[in-house]
């Protein structure tokens, strides 16, 4: 194994380079140059190694200062945020929409119901297959299912045979929260609710939930219609990221013309306090959904944006109507303040990506192989303090256990991006080198390996060796000239004054 140590003001990188041919001869050709890097690096290596970060570190320790791509969902839960909000719901969450960071929570992971905010998925599912101005008729089957949602839940009032529009629907179930308009809507897309709550669980399978099982369409008060706040966010972002929910949700009033079974307008006015009162009133709310029923309590999810970034908020079952709006605002407010949402672009690695492909190619420079693609897998945000993102970070690629085999017809190099501040790495990425061996390749007046050849390497070796003795053969008489001078003025300055 030949280990080439490359240094640089930035950073101290090692390259393992093997070759399981005529080592030897390697070593021959290399060894000046090696010998002279090695008394550079040698001196830097006692000073920077404890800022190398090694490859086999990059396991799942949460400990170790080095946060992998795995462990940035729950990083900052490890940490000790002061004067974080108390929150009063049983189970809740700050999600950060745009990294996939947690940023405060509890019980995330519990599977509670979760009510009226079932609703999210259903109004998401249709806003992503229907068209807004299609129209829905009531069938029997719909309103034999309608006549099973006890007088104790919210409904529109729609009957067998009307006939109303998706959009009012669809307005129906976010703002006035109507049951009965959100059955109909998964009776709609899939025939029955049986069926429709099959579509929901593939569809939150698919964006990432692992612990949400629904049973009905509109939150039913039921034991297997779960979910849990960390899902509740993913389904939220999901509709306030890809669809217009955060319009519908926003929505002050909404008026649904008389149909073919009621004569007059309907009126529908937001329930949600965050649109409706001054006093729960937040200007960077964006979307969201409230839930209530005896088993599940008081539950609410909702997104706000600002200056770019998006938080995500679930409580569940909360004691209060009201409180929940409080214990939302307070982790949205300390979320954009104690956190910073840092975006990576591909342009700040360019410069540390082209030095480390030129370096790559040096290397490959005696031996049969090239660079046959390259290419960055980028994490485009991390979440952070912000008191840790204001101090600020530089990038790093590890080249630590970049090992090369001179022989392999093809082989791929992972190179970990990493982005460091002052106590903590992340990973962020991965620099993807695939190198391939040569064809065709024809050695035009190649070296002749001689006797005199490894002898003129020895030779030169040794020069290079001797010279650097000399060199600090001189420093030392040098440095012995001096002190033998500094004797002799000290006795002369002591005979004078005797």
């Amino acid at each position: 194994m030949l280990f080439l140590f490359v240094f640089s003001a930035k950073s101290f990188k090692m390259v393992s380079i093997s070759e399981s041919g005529d080592t030897m001869k390697a070593f021959g050709k290399k060894t000046a140059a090696g010998l002279t890097a090695f008394l550079l690096t040698f001196t830097s290596l006692l000073t920077f190694m404890g800022a190398v970060v090694f490859a086999d570190d990059f396991g799942d320790d949460p400990n170790d200062g080095i946060v992998t791509a795995a462990e940035r969902k729950t990083d900052l839960l490890n940490e000790v945020h002061e004067d974080a909000p108390e929150v009063s719901a049983a189970s809740y969450i700050l999600y950060d929409a745009n990294s996939g960071a947690i940023l405060l929570g509890s019980d995330y992971d519990v599977q509670k119901e979760p009510a009226s905010m079932t609703k999210v998925m259903t109004v998401l599912l249709a806003l992503e297959r229907l068209d807004q101005s299609e129209m829905v008729t009531i069938t029997e089957e719909m309103a034999e299912a309608m006549d099973n949602i006890t007088e104790d839940y919210v409904k529109l009032g729609l009957q067998e045979g009307e006939v109303i529009s998706v959009q009012d629907l669809v307005y129906s179930a976010v703002i006035k929260s109507a049951n009965d308009a959100s059955l109909v809507l998964g009776m709609y897309m899939a025939g029955t609710e049986a069926d429709f709550c099959e579509v929901m669980n593939a569809k939150a399978a698919e964006i990432g939930c692992t612990n949400t099982h629904f049973s009905s369409a509109f939150g039913l008060s039921t034991p297997d219609n779960v979910t849990t706040p960390y899902d509740m966010a993913l389904i939220l972002n999901e509709a306030v990221t890809n669809t217009n929910y955060p319009e519908i949700a926003k929505t002050l009033n909404y008026t649904i013309d008389a149909t073919n079974k009621y004569s007059s307008e309907r009126e529908l006015n937001n329930g949600n306090k965050f649109v409706s009162t001054t006093t729960y009133g937040y200007e960077y709310y964006v979307g969201g959904k409230t839930g209530f029923t005896n088993t599940a309590g008081y539950t609410l999810c909702a997104a706000a944006k600002k200056n770019n970034r998006t938080l995500i908020g679930c409580v569940f079952n909360a004691a209060d109507p009201d409180i929940r709006y409080s214990d939302l605002i307070h982790l949205f407010e300390y979320g954009f303040s104690n956190f910073a949402t840092v975006e990576i672009t591909d342009s700040e690695f360019a410069p540390l990506i082209d030095e480390t492909k030129l370096q790559i190619n040096d290397l490959l420079s005696d031996t049969n192989l090239y660079i046959a693609d390259q290419r960055v897998v980028l994490d485009h945000y991390i979440t952070t303090t912000s008191s840790r993102a204001q101090l600020g970070s530089t990038n790093r690629l590890d080249l630590s256990e970049t090992v090369i085999d001179t022989q392999a017809d093809k082989q791929t190099l992972e190179i970990p991006l990493c982005k460091v501040y002052s106590d903590k790495t992340y990973l962020i990425g991965t620099m993807v080198i695939e190198l391939q061996k040569k064809t065709g390749v024809v050695e035009v007046n190649p070296e002749k390996i001689t006797n005199l050849t490894s002898v003129r390497s020895i030779l030169i070796t040794f020069a290079v060796l001797s010279g650097l003795i000399l060199l600090l053969v001189i420093i030392l008489l040098i440095f012995r000239a001096r002190i033998i001078k500094r004797r002799r003025d000290e006795v002369t300055k002591r005979a004078n004054m005797l």
